[in-house]
């Protein structure tokens, strides 16, 4: 399968998973490569929260995001009204979603979400939709 027709079957997985959870969702199927706007790859909303996302998925390889889509996304999030996240997903796990500032920054610019990173700091779905919330140590 392609990384495109893979890529596509995730984001319509992710856009599938906030429907059922409550949100208006679209997705914007060809917002990095069509058009000279800055679009992202999912919005979706619930009246209280508003996101703006980029979509990524790996095999279990570090996700890579070029500097340029992060400042298209903050850019669109900001004038939109719309939090920003980049939403990753690796096979066989979760979704798992990062304010764009949360990401590691790579000497080059680009910023880096490694499977493990995922796992340990992402927030997952539930609590992005407001159905649970994860404990942390300021909770305690």
């Amino acid at each position: 399968m392609s990384a495109n027709r893979k890529g596509d079957r995730r984001e319509r997985e992710l856009v599938n998973l906030l429907d059922e959870a409550g949100f208006a969702v679209m997705r914007a199927p060809a917002s990095g490569s069509a058009t000279e706007r800055d679009l992202p790859d999912v919005l979706a909303g619930d009246g209280e929260r508003f996101y703006s996302i980029e979509a990524k998925s790996s095999s279990g390889k570090p996700i890579y995001l070029d500097g340029t889509e992060i400042e298209s996304l903050l850019f669109f999030s900001r004038n939109f009204g719309a939090k920003a996240r980049v939403a990753v997903r690796f096979d066989r796990e979760d979704w798992y979603f990062f304010h764009p500032g949360d990401l590691h920054v790579t000497d080059g610019g680009n910023y880096r979400v490694k499977k493990e990173t995922a796992l340990a700091k992402g927030t997952d779905l539930a609590e992005l939709v407001g159905e649970s919330k994860r404990t942390t140590l300021d909770d305690l």
